[in-house]
């Protein structure tokens, strides 16, 4: 199942479960990282015990939205599968079943609901904590990883056989890995049938069927419709009275050659913070790969994707309904088989599978962060939609400021970037490959000499495997390897480990922001310990807290101004230093 992909459908307005455990307090915070390495956190162990199938049965009753996505709801008198916030009525407890994921409840011979689509909930925040096989499997899983190299290909990057990894799997989610991708492709085929005018046979093999009879096997299997039947059922059927989410227009059968553009709902738990997300983005947009159109309150992300199949664009708006629960997001892709992927990329840089319920329960607590979790409250800790580019603009992004850390990337994608075959608006590239960087002169760079031999010493070690940072890559391994290289110290690999891997757990005590704010909220240099296992979270707060109270959106240039940065070295020497970092 590709989570939190709704085809123009029902607006997802989800929940999570997970506070997370309480990591060791006595740990030194300078490398910055998660101590979530057991085998499952603790709190979803708790929950495990206490949360037996009566506890699951009233969440159903009361249609509790905090746990879609956490189980699923399987019924024996009509032999479909449910989110717990379907709004049907609710079965007899005899008739009920639960299972841990979509992928279990289809292998049980359950179809899905056509009323609330449980296969378009946002994907479970439990493997963004988790640091262990499973949680690594699944973001990989969900990355494509299985659709392109099989299960064998899955354990090989895991370390472990296939038949532990299978096994791992089966006992924790009910359903084997092969399964959990079939369940994914056929979501992906759903949306391709929904949103584009794609000939049934090309749908089949571009959601990663191998062959036509498996594709037409399997939509009859789980949404009890043919192909063709599912195509014809309008996409916005269940979407709830005065939700104002009109049914997106049918997209045309891209020409030869021309990208295939799909629209698409982008599911989310919980409040969200947009404005931050996008202020956030914008204040980091790099020339050439990266635009925001429109003012605060309308405005529209852009970038540049580079995939397994090729390239694409990804588009979201800041807007959102009266209902809530979704971003709109628009992909043009150069190949259709890589909207699984870029889905993923997309929601990974918005942070649409997190708990914000988890979250603020946790820093709600803490005296220091209470009134700021308060005051913002959904806030997100966006990752990166290329981890490789994001630990290169980290590198970038030592010892001078944010705006002069856009303005390098800039020159380095004018230089070194892959051109669009054709531009779009103001995305002409992609940003530059590590192995095209690693032999790179690097001379128009107005940095140190020492820092362009940082930046070709990471990109040799991302481009020969010697730094791992795929999603589902251990967090532990990466850092290690990160801190042995020249010119990469704490703050930037904690950096890249809170936002390149998706850690959740990550404090930054030697960053600017977080050392001018921790005295001025009346925090201490140990409050860190406090806000585990959230403290990435912290470290936003942080940062929003020493840029100003929240409140209304700034002005802002007029509706349609695209915010650029202007690719000079002027800006490079302005403002404080960030931390520097020196050879461990």
């Amino acid at each position: 199942m590709t989570p939190g992909i709704a085809a123009h459908d029902t607006p997802l307005a989800t929940g999570g479960r997970f506070s997370g455990p309480d990591g060791p307090p006595g740990r030194e915070p300078v490398t910055a990282v998660s101590d979530n390495r057991q085998s499952r956190p603790a709190e979803a162990a708790r929950l495990d015990r206490v949360m037996d199938d009566n506890a699951r049965y009233e969440a159903v009753r009361s249609r509790d939205q905090r746990f879609d996505g956490v189980f699923f709801t399987c019924v024996l008198s009509t032999g479909i599968y449910c989110r717990p916030s379907c709004p049907a009525r609710t079965p007899r407890r005899e008739n009920v079943r639960f299972r841990p994921s979509a992928a279990a409840a289809q292998a049980a011979g359950f179809r899905a609901c056509r009323r609330c689509r449980p296969d378009a909930v946002p994907g479970s925040a439990e493997w963004n904590v988790r640091a262990d096989a499973v949680g690594r499997a699944m973001r990989m899983i969900a990355d494509g990883v299985v659709d392109r190299e099989g299960v064998a290909g899955l354990a090989r990057r895991l370390g472990y056989s296939t038949r532990q990894v299978q096994r791992q799997l089966t006992a924790e989610l009910g359903a084997s890995a092969v399964a959990l991708a079939r369940a994914q492709r056929a979501h992906t085929a759903r949306v391709l049938l929904q949103t584009t005018g794609l000939p049934v046979t090309e749908i089949a093999f571009a959601s990663g069927f191998s062959s036509v009879r498996q594709f037409n096997d399997t939509i009859r299997e789980i949404y009890a419709r043919t192909p063709r039947e599912l195509r014809r059922e309008p996409a916005a059927r269940t979407t709830p009275a005065g939700a104002g989410a009109p049914a997106a227009a049918r997209a045309v059968s891209p020409a030869a050659g021309a990208p295939g553009r799909v629209g698409l709902r982008l599911a989310y738990r919980g409040p969200c913070a947009v404005r931050e997300i996008f202020g956030f983005l914008a204040r980091r947009a790099v020339a050439g790969i990266e635009e925001i159109t429109g003012e605060p309150g309308s405005r529209t992300y852009r970038r540049t994707l580079r995939l397994p199949h090729g390239w694409g664009v990804t588009e979201v708006d800041e807007r959102t309904s009266p209902g809530g629960g979704w971003l709109d997001c628009r992909l043009a892709l150069s190949d259709l088989r890589d909207l699984t992927t870029a889905v993923q990329r997309t929601r990974r840089l918005f942070d649409l599978d997190a708990d914000p319920w988890a979250v603020t329960e946790r820093l709600a607590a803490d005296p220091v962060l209470g009134p700021l979790a308060a005051a913002r409250p959904g806030l997100r800790s966006p990752g990166a939609a290329d981890p490789e580019e994001l630990a290169v603009r980290a590198v970038l992004g030592q010892q001078v400021t944010v705006s002069a850390a856009r303005t390098l990337a800039g020159i380095l994608v004018t230089a070194h970037g892959t051109p669009l075959p054709r531009p779009d608006g103001g995305l002409t590239h992609l940003f530059p490959e590590p192995g095209a960087l690693a032999g790179a002169s690097l001379g128009g760079l107005p940095v140190p000499a020492s820092r362009r031999a940082a930046l070709r010493g990471l990109c040799a070690a991302l481009a020969d495997g010697s730094v791992v940072l795929e999603p589902g890559a251990c967090r532990d391994e990466a850092e290690r390897a990160l801190l042995a290289l020249r010119g990469i110290g704490p703050w930037t690999a904690g950096y890249i480990r809170m936002r390149a891997l998706g850690d959740p757990d990550v404090f930054l005590p030697g960053d600017a922001g977080v050392r001018h704010a921790l005295p001025a909220v009346g925090a201490g240099p140990a409050a860190d310990a406090a806000w585990r296992p959230w403290r990435s979270y912290a470290v936003h707060h942080l940062w929003n807290a020493a840029a100003g109270p929240a409140g209304p959106p700034p002005a802002a240039a007029p509706a349609g101004t695209v915010t650029t940065v202007p690719v000079t070295a002027a800006a490079v020497t302005a403002g404080p230093p960030a931390p520097k970092e020196p050879r461990p």
